[in-house]
């Protein structure tokens, strides 16, 4: 194999690692103002203009503070797990196209680090690792505050995972691929979003779990656990587990923009002018990045917001209705698919959104009624 194939995988790489780094950096500062926004507060101004350093005095704050290992923790655990909760958020970013492809040096660079034909699959099976990392940190610890954080990191990620599986497959579903690339493509005309809205919405609030955003951070609910599974870890140790949550965040929102909100394609409107992809290679990270913005946005909106769910309902919600949901969402998208498919007629696609939303209706429904009974039930 060429000797320039292998320079371009890992500058490529490399480049991907610092724009992960530094997306986790200002990720940091865009919450802490967004938050500050809606609580009537200012939040970070001191370092540098409008608090642009301020992430970099953090950084250098949690690299000279002191690393405290406890005397009785499993220490080769204890150390490595940080590491195995940080390198699946860095290589799960590896299979998604970030845009088109440009020519450099005689030489078409595609903006992707990798381009499998299973990448939806490589995403399912990478995101399904990170949790090892959680377990491990709450197991070695040897404390019970951070081994019941663990467990239930797991146990979340059980409950959760099989309704993200079956949001990806009603991606794979719509693009009639698992390749990435072929995904986003077949999003020119019309995200799946607008086809499969409910199926997005789901894919949402599963991806908040899977990353133990709020209002599903019950791995480290303070007032229950005092941090869980992190407890015992300080300085660098403790900021690697807080890189890996807020990488997980921007590759989680990356992932849902490419499978649901066209990926680096452009915006509907702007389709066929000089503003398209095709045209220009370089609007693609663009277009990419300002949907994950907006995405991001939505997952603090919904920190400040929403209070934590009480874990018992966190589980009945994952398992009694997101899990049938989304089954229903993939029966009723590979129906219409194979109805359009039979009859010649692309008008069924439409039936799907209307079905979906219907699904979910039906759903809101049946958790107020539930709410409902558990509420007079108390009384």
């Amino acid at each position: 194999m060429d000797w320039t194939i292998w320079l371009e995988w890992v500058l490529k790489g490399f480049i991907l690692c610092l724009i992960l780094l530094t997306g986790f950096a200002y990720l940091t500062l865009y919450e802490r103002r967004a938050l500050a926004r809606m609580q009537i507060r200012v939040g970070p101004n001191r370092a540098g203009p409008q608090g642009l350093l301020q992430p970099i005095a953090d950084a250098v704050k949690l690299i000279f503070k002191e690393e405290l290992t406890p005397g009785r923790v499993y220490k080769v655990v204890f150390i490595l797990a940080p590491v195995l909760t940080v390198v699946p958020s860095l290589i799960l970013a590896a299979v998604i196209p970030l845009g088109t492809s440009f020519t450099m040096f005689g030489r078409e660079i595609a903006l992707h680090v990798a381009d499998i034909n299973v990448g939806v699959l490589y995403l399912m099976s990478i995101a399904s690792i990170a949790v090892y990392g959680i377990v491990l940190a709450g197991w070695s610890s040897n404390n019970k505050y951070a081994m019941l954080g663990g467990i239930r990191s797991s146990a979340q990620m059980i409950s959760y995972e099989l309704s993200l599986g079956l949001c990806f497959v009603i991606a794979i579903l719509l693009g009639n691929s698992m390749n990435l690339n072929d995904i986003v493509n077949a999003q020119k005309d019309v995200w799946f979003a607008v086809i499969q809205p409910a199926g997005a919405l789901v894919f949402m609030i599963v991806t908040l779990a899977e990353v133990n955003r709020a209002p599903f951070d019950m791995p480290e609910a303070e007032q229950e656990l005092t941090a869980g599974y992190h407890s015992e870890y300080s300085g660098m140790k403790f900021a690697l587990f807080f890189m890996a949550e807020y990488q997980k965040m921007i590759v989680i929102c990356m992932i849902a923009a490419t499978l649901f909100f066209g990926g680096y394609r452009e915006f509907w409107f702007l389709k066929d002018t000089f503003l398209s992809v095709d045209r220009f290679w370089f609007l693609g990270p663009i277009y990419l990045l300002l949907k994950v913005v907006v995405l991001l946005f939505f997952m603090i909106w919904i920190r400040a917001t929403w209070p934590r769910i009480r874990y018992d309902r966190l589980m009945a919600f994952g398992w009694k209705v997101l899990l049938p949901l989304s089954l229903i969402l993939a029966f009723i998208t590979a129906t219409g698919i194979l109805l359009a498919q039979e009859l010649n007629n692309q008008m069924i696609i439409w039936g799907i959104p209307v079905l979906s939303i219907l699904c979910v209706l039906v759903a809101v429904a049946f958790i107020y009624r539930d709410l409902r009974r558990k509420s007079h039930g108390r009384v």
